[in-house]
């Protein structure tokens, strides 16, 4: 299986998307997208320094148009799932089928600007915490009055809130842990965003999502997004809850994903996958930094995907689980019924209840994928749906 990943906020150079402005059209697509972020991603990404896209409303918008920009160069359609790390979430969307590109990277602007207005409000920040008990710096950081904005995996927590609360963290650090401060405006992914998340609520709320043409990952809990207007919900949300990008990994590992390809500005969601899926299930990986690399990832795709050639032969529409736990299909619903799209087909039993499963299309139940009590990750396959275009 192979997934494509999005970067996020941090992960920008200057200069990166020079070489792939002399690729045919991309320079008049980053205009036009510029026109709907209201900035010039055209001199972001080739002539603008690094203190100019360290800020928080220019670098969201850049980073969504950079991965879409590469990503049109690739043979989406044999690509399985897709993922991304903050920001990045709004270009996963978007390859996934749930937005147009157009809204993903006005959504990103605003995003982006909305944000940087709610930095400014309180002085706030954010710092990684390297090594240590996970828990001890769970701990740690709840007791200055913190929180654990991103969980990346591989022993990186990154606490945000109060600066005051990020020094006495700093002088009083969890045993066997680091502290470095972060070159950021805020604190993201806390509550402190919230005036932020109500503007891009009040935004997203005019969007028509369609459902996710692949998987999806969503970084609240690492789970598959079946339906587009969750995944909205999801997206806002999600400037004011931490990124799980550790369980988002361990539903890649789940999945028995076996190809990644990071869109540029591509390393850094690479280096934590290497970290965490180390050993035998480490997936090969292509960074997609400059055209150079297409070829690689290119030749990744059509290796990983599954398919044979580049074009699309997906015949069915696969239901997926949105949770871990243990499924239990509708004992009426055989092989060979007609479905409704929104239809009930089953249950998944979490240690926080029942999670229903839905058909997000009309069509012929075609087979089961898993069954009664058969235990499943986020995102397995549970069911083929009809015969699709």
């Amino acid at each position: 299986m192979l997934a494509v990943l999005s970067p996020g906020q941090g992960s920008q150079k200057p200069g990166f998307l020079t070489p792939w402005l002399a690729l045919p059209g991309a320079e008049a697509r980053l205009r036009w997208w510029s026109a709907l972020a209201g900035v010039d991603l055209v001199h972001l990404g080739t002539e603008a320094d690094a203190e100019e896209i360290k800020d928080t409303a220019r670098t969201q918008p850049l980073l969504v148009a950079a991965a879409l920009l590469a990503a049109e160069h690739l043979p989406m359609h044999d690509v399985a799932l897709v993922a991304g790390h903050s920001v990045g979430e709004l270009g996963a969307a978007a390859l996934a089928g749930v937005l147009p590109a157009e809204a993903a990277v006005t959504l990103a602007g605003i995003r982006g600007r909305e944000m940087a207005a709610a930095c400014a409000l309180e002085p706030t920040g954010m710092a990684a915490v390297l090594g240590g008990d996970p828990d001890e710096v769970l701990a740690a950081i709840a007791a200055h009055g913190l929180h654990p904005a991103n969980r990346n995996g591989s022993g990186q927590v990154v606490a945000a809130g109060a600066v005051a609360g990020l020094e006495k963290l700093a002088a009083e650090p969890p045993a066997r842990a680091r502290i470095t401060r972060l070159q950021v405006a805020g604190a993201f992914h806390t509550p402190y965003m919230a005036p932020a998340e109500a503007a891009l609520a009040s935004v997203a709320a005019g969007i028509t999502p369609s459902d996710p043409a692949r998987i999806l990952l969503s970084n609240l809990d690492g789970s598959a997004v079946n339906h587009g207007r969750e995944m909205v919900q999801r997206l806002v949300r999600q400037v004011t809850a931490p990124v799980r990008w550790d369980l988002c990994m361990r539903t890649l590992a789940d999945l028995g994903v076996t190809g990644v390809v990071e869109l540029p500005p591509a390393g850094t969601l690479a280096g934590l996958v290497k970290r965490e899926l180390k050993g035998e299930g480490l997936p090969e990986i292509v960074t997609l930094k400059t055209p150079d690399d297409l070829p690689a990832a290119q030749d990744l795709i059509a290796r990983h995907s599954g398919l044979s050639g580049h074009e699309p032969v997906i015949q069915f529409r696969v239901v997926v689980a949105p949770a871990a736990g243990t499924f239990a299909p509708l004992a009426e619903l055989a092989e060979g019924v007609d479905l409704h799209a929104g239809q009930v087909i089953g249950h998944i039993a979490t240690r926080q209840g029942p999670v229903e499963v839905t058909a997000h299309g009309s069509g012929l139940l075609t087979e089961w994928l898993a069954h009664h009590d058969d235990p499943v990750a986020p995102g397995q396959p549970l069911a083929r749906i009809g015969g699709q275009h």
